[in-house]
Formats: structure tokens, sequence, C-alpha cells
């Protein structure tokens, strides 16, 4: 097997630069232009119509529709599976080297189709210019790296030899996975699951978001013209309600790979551990499930610096990343210059459509969100005191302004509870045992940050703040495909760490072999 080059991260487009800018406005008229279009369900290949449709919406204009889908029935989920069963042997056999070569492809794919990706996550998604160009670099990063995290697998693993045998352990695919990913980062999470799933031998049924389905058909050309086989993998949009559960509960359904809430990934988890009838394993799931992230602001930090890193980890993306800071917890030394300066800054932020450039904010996903998060938002202003924001933004999507609200106690709802959306509680601790203590009173785990220039405080942290990815003088969103492995503890889930040299080991069931000699 050839080996690759050095893994190295994908690097941003550049905005600011005419041509790159022309480039992405060119490709948001061209996506525009194929706005409405209808995408049939493909299982095989066989191409099927159904009569109940599903129509992704703009939410940055919710008269807008994106993409039309057809929806699956629990007959055809079931037919899906079957036949990923049934070409699994044969995918299962493909050499390693070959399925390494597709993903390789498939990233040059997506590097080729950039600008386009950053349109369909703009439109669909309501992702900014830059958050857009994250996502799809992240999508790319994920193919390039478990390309050569797989060449590393499928060579022979060191394993102590015996007098007088021959010792070796090989690593051989699970079987149908069936991957459920997230609408808010609807290609980079949706492509890592699925193509960690595909090169370690398994076959697929992706049951994309519903809602940013379209994103997941794009992705389905990229992964047929990278060579793919068509039985590989299924894209089955539906109703989680109506073939979810079918999925997951069917007897041939080997593994479940899972981003999303924290009360579906248990039932997932609850589902998948009832054997059925005919079923010869135990189901494995992966689960990366919520968050109520933390930042921590020190007595002796850098305000500026903590003030920037709140203000990206909160409102990128209006707040809709499992890593987005929701509770900022400050030194009473420094509590009231803290709010001051961050109050400012939050004020200051532009909300808008997210295809113009001219906006930090975008909108949230959907009107059912807006609604939740505007609910939580009143519950605020009853638990805290109003800093900034407060309510929706006027337009024809579903704008909500960034809003913080100050001296939230632990016992709040606004504390504890996931809110996913651009909502931050601010929090007074006495001191830094004291700070340590509120971030870690949450049933989650998956991210937090700590703003200190004092080392005694953040080897405390180190050893004490329990989350799986853990950030000090930075942001807590932004993890790094290779540098920053992925995932969180308790109820934040199965500390999976995607992007991490651990993480293709959930595909695969290791086989160890002894041979007699002499």
């Amino acid at each position: 097997m050839e080996n690759l080059p050095e893994f190295r991260n994908e690097g941003y487009t550049d905005f600011s630069q005419p041509a790159h800018r022309q480039a992405m406005e060119e490709a948001l008229d061209a996506v525009r232009a194929r706005f409405g279009r209808e995408y049939r369900l493909r299982i095989g290949s066989e191409w099927i119509s159904t009569d109940d449709k599903l129509e992704s919406l703009n939410p940055s204009n919710a008269k807008e529709i994106v993409g039309i889908h057809h929806k699956a029935t629990p007959e055809l989920a079931r037919r899906a599976v079957e036949c990923a069963s049934a070409f699994f042997p044969q995918w299962s056999r493909t050499p390693a080297a070959e399925r390494v070569r597709m993903l390789i492809d498939a990233a040059r794919i997506l590097r080729r189709r950039k600008m386009e990706f950053d349109a369909w996550l703009a439109y669909e998604a309501g992702k900014t210019w830059p958050e857009a160009e994250a996502d799809v670099s992240e999508a790319i990063d994920f193919c390039e790296y478990y390309a050569r995290e797989m060449q590393r697998l499928a060579c022979p693993q060191k394993v102590h030899q015996l007098a007088g045998e021959q010792d070796e352990m090989v690593y051989l695919p699970l079987g149908v996975g069936i991957v459920i990913p997230p609408w808010n980062f609807p290609l980079a999470i949706l492509v890592g699951m699925t193509v960690a799933s595909l090169v370690t031998g398994n076959t697929v049924i992706l049951k994309p978001s519903s809602e940013t389905p379209t994103i997941a058909a794009q992705f389905a050309e990229v992964l047929l013209e990278a060579g793919f086989p068509e039985r590989s993998f299924t894209i089955l949009t539906g109703s989680g309600s109506v073939v979810g559960d079918v999925l997951v509960e069917h007897p041939k359904t080997r593994f479940v790979s899972f981003t999303g809430s924290r009360d579906v990934g248990l039932r997932i988890n609850e589902l998948a551990a009832k054997p059925q009838k005919g079923q010869v394993w135990i189901k494995r799931v992966i689960a990366e499930m919520g968050g109520k992230d933390a930042i921590i602001v020190d007595g002796d930090s850098d305000l500026d610096r903590a003030v920037d890193g709140v203000v990206a980890s909160a409102f990128g993306y209006q707040g809709q990343k499992c890593s987005a800071c929701s509770r900022a917890i400050v030194d009473a030394k420094v509590y009231e210059p803290f709010l001051e300066k961050l109050a400012g800054k939050v004020k200051a932020i532009s909300v808008g459509p997210s295809d113009d450039p001219r906006h930090y904010m975008g909108p949230v996903i959907s009107e059912s969100a807006r609604k939740s998060i505007l609910q939580y938002i009143e519950t605020g202003k009853r638990e805290g005191r109003l800093v900034a924001g407060g309510g929706p933004v006027p337009g024809d999507g579903y704008f909500i302004a960034p809003t913080v609200i100050a001296d939230v106690e632990p016992t709040a709802r606004i504390f504890q509870e996931e809110i996913f959306g651009p909502v931050l509680a601010v929090s007074k601790a006495r001191d830094f045992d004291h700070a340590l203590q509120l971030a870690n009173d949450s049933e989650y785990g998956l991210t937090g940050a700590v703003f200190s220039l004092d080392d005694e405080h953040l080897g405390r942290a180190k050893e004490q703040f329990h989350v799986g990815n853990l950030y000090f003088n930075r942001k807590c969103t932004g993890a790094m495909v290779g540098a920053h492995p992925f995932g969180g503890f308790n109820m934040s889930g199965t500390d999976s760490k995607a992007g991490g040299p651990d993480y293709l080991l959930l595909f695969l069931q290791a086989k160890s072999i002894a041979r007699k000699v002499g």
C-alpha cells in the first residue's frame, strides 16, 4: 500500500480577497438556481419515489424551498438494511488500499466543489461564510485523516511473538452501520461518520437530518464519483419517528453511529441494547450528544482575550454547536469589567441572512428552534439580569439577537439545560475553586475552556475540569481534526474522539490469530 503524505489540515479560504469573494458569490447564485429540485431515494441501483415528501427550507428566508426529498417508509428502511447486509461480504473483502484510494478521491472532489458546498451550507443550514468554510474544510480533513488511519490499521499490528508460534492481530469490519448525523454540521459530521464506516469496510445506511437533507444528497454524488459502489451506502431521508427505530432495531444492524441530542441518543442506546429475533451480536453504539459548556474567566486573565473567546464560542453559528459556550463563569474580581466589555461586543454583532457576508450571525435552524430558544430567554430574564439581546430580530428568517443573561445561579434552568441557541448565562465565582465547582455542575462534559495566566490554576483545571475537550486561553469551539480528537464525558456521549487515532477502532473488531510452527 502506497504511503500517503503526512496529514495536514485543510486551509480556509480568505474571503477578504476579491477573487475568493467573487467565487463565493457565483457559487451562491449557482446553488440558488437549483432550489426546489426533487431528490428521490436510492437503494442499491434502484431509484424510488414515494407519495410522502419533505421540503427543506432556507432558514434565512422560510419562503424559499431548498430541496424536496422523497421520504422513506418503514418497509423501505428494512429493504435498505437487507441490501446493505447482502453487499457487506463483498465490500468488506475489498482491499483496504482501494477503499483508501476512494476516500482520497472523495477529499479531492470536495476540495474541487468547496465553494459550492459552502453555498449549500449557507442556504440550507444557515451558516455564514466563515462557518460554512470551516464545515467543508473539516469534512475534507476527515476524509484525509481517516484514509491515513486506515492505512495504519491495515498494516500488520505489533503483538508479542511466543516461541514456536507465528502470532498476529488483524482488524475486521463490523457489518451494517446506521449513521445518524445532526443538522448543525450537516457536511463535516455527516462525512466523518460516514467515511469512517465505509473506509473500514462496513456498509452504511445514512439517515440525514430532516433539516438538511439536500447537503447529504450532494455528498452522495461525491461518494459515487469517488468510486464507492452504489450498494455500499444508502441515503435514507425520512422522519426519525417513522424509520429511525426500524433501522436501529433491525437484527442485521451491527452498529449505530449517532450525533445529536441527549434524549435521542439515550433512546437509541436503549433500543440497540435489546436483542432482536435472529440477532447474533451485541450492537455497538457510538454516540456524541449534547453539551452545556463552560468557560472559566480567572481573576488574572487577559480580559479582552477572554471576552473575544467567549463571544466566538457562544455566538459562532448562533450558538448551535454542541461545543458552544453557554455558561461563562467569571471570578468576582473581574466580573463587572468582564460583563461591560462582553455587552459592548455582543451588542455590536450583526444578525441577518447567512448568505450576506456582512452578518456575523445568521438564523437559527427552524421555527420550532426559534420558539424554544425564545422561551428559554424569557425564563432567563426571570432567572437573571438581561445584559444584551433578549428577543427576535425582524426579517423573513428565524433570527434571534445574541443574548447575555448575568447573575445566573447554578440552580437556574438556563445554567443547567442545553438551549442550543445564541444564549449565554454568566455566573459569578468566589474564586478559582468555586469556578471549577460551577463548571463541573452539569450532567454534560463535552468542552470547556479556562482563561488564566496562573499556571497552577491551569494545572488544576487539567486534572479537575471534567470534559472531553479542554482548552486554555482560547475558545472552546473549533476542534481541529488530528489535533483535538473530539468527544465528551457523562451525558455528552461515549467519548468517541472523532478525528483522533482511536476513532476508526470503533468501526472495527480485532481478531487474534496464532499458528504453531516447527
